[in-house]
């Protein structure tokens, strides 16, 4: 398995992966509407291949932290595995790899919406021990954050997410 930043020839490959997993477009057209948005980090668009053939995507974006001030944070959303490739690691490959470059890019936190079953093994914890808010009503084991190196306890208030996702 090869991890790698996307690329523009990837983008129909990410495109079917995501459409796959979800057994629907719409996270095909959100990482289609981050792109092109400003909250897109090209270095944290991974693709993983096996034998030359896209098979997973995972997408981290910024999106706002908002208290006093408004600070970007990172969001991880999508992350889609072709489903005969899902339980198979590549998922946690693509997590782990993201985790590095955020860390590398001196990035602060990273917001997730997922299973805890899943996100709790790369240490995401609920974000209410943050003192960060979901932006919609969610369980709160739902609603994740993984502070990196570069955290400070200045990152607390409610999240907010750009444009690109409202249509999700």
């Amino acid at each position: 398995m090869n991890i790698r930043c996307e690329t523009l020839t990837d983008y129909p490959a990410i495109a079917q992966v995501n459409t796959l997993a979800f057994g629907q477009d719409r996270e095909a057209k959100l990482v289609e509407r981050i792109r092109h948005s400003n909250r897109y980090i090209p270095e944290l668009s991974l693709v993983a291949e096996i034998e030359g053939m896209v098979v997973g995507h995972i997408l981290f974006s910024y999106i706002d932290l908002v208290n006093e001030q408004t600070l970007q944070v990172l969001g991880l959303a999508p992350l889609a595995i072709c489903p005969e490739f899902q339980r198979q690691g590549i998922g946690s490959a693509l997590i782990k790899a993201g985790l590095e470059i955020a860390e590398t890019n001196k990035e602060a936190l990273v917001i997730v919406l997922g299973h805890p079953e899943f996100y709790t093994r790369f240490g995401f914890q609920t974000s209410v021990i943050y003192v960060i808010e979901s932006p919609f009503p969610v369980l709160k084991e739902f609603f994740m954050v993984k502070p990196l190196l570069s955290y400070q306890e200045s990152y607390k208030g409610k999240v907010i997410y750009p444009p690109a996702f409202d249509e999700v």
